[in-house]
C-alpha cells in the first residue's frame, strides 16, 4: 500500500521517514518529496508498505499525531492524476 504522509518537518529525510514506519512492519520505500531546483523538502512524502494490514496499522497509529511539533496527516495515497502541461 502506498501511504501519503503530510505536514512533515522540513528536516525529515528518507531515512527518518522509513524509521518512523518500520516499527509497524516492512517498508519497501520511503521518499520525502523535494523541490527539484533547491532540493528543499516540500513537507510531505510517500511510504510503500507491501503488507496491507501493517500499512493500515501504521496509518491508524500515526495519523493526527504530533511529530516535532507538527500534526501529521497520514492516509492511503490517492492515484496521481495527470495535469495539463504548463506553457511559458
Amino acid at each position: 500500500m502506498r501511504i501519503y504522509v503530510g505536514n512533515l518537518k522540513y528536516a525529515v529525510n528518507d531515512k527518518t521517514l522509513r524509521e518512523m514506519f518500520s516499527e509497524f512492519g516492512e517498508v519497501a520505500s520511503a521518499d520525502v518529496i523535494k523541490d527539484k531546483f533547491s532540493g528543499q523538502s516540500k513537507g510531505f512524502g510517500f511510504v510503500d508498505m507491501p503488507n496491507q494490514s501493517e500499512a493500515e496499522d501504521a496509518i491508524r497509529a500515526l495519523n493526527d499525531t504530533m511529530q516535532d511539533g507538527r500534526k501529521l496527516t497520514v492516509n492511503e495515497a490517492k492515484p496521481r492524476t495527470e495535469r495539463p502541461q504548463r506553457r511559458y
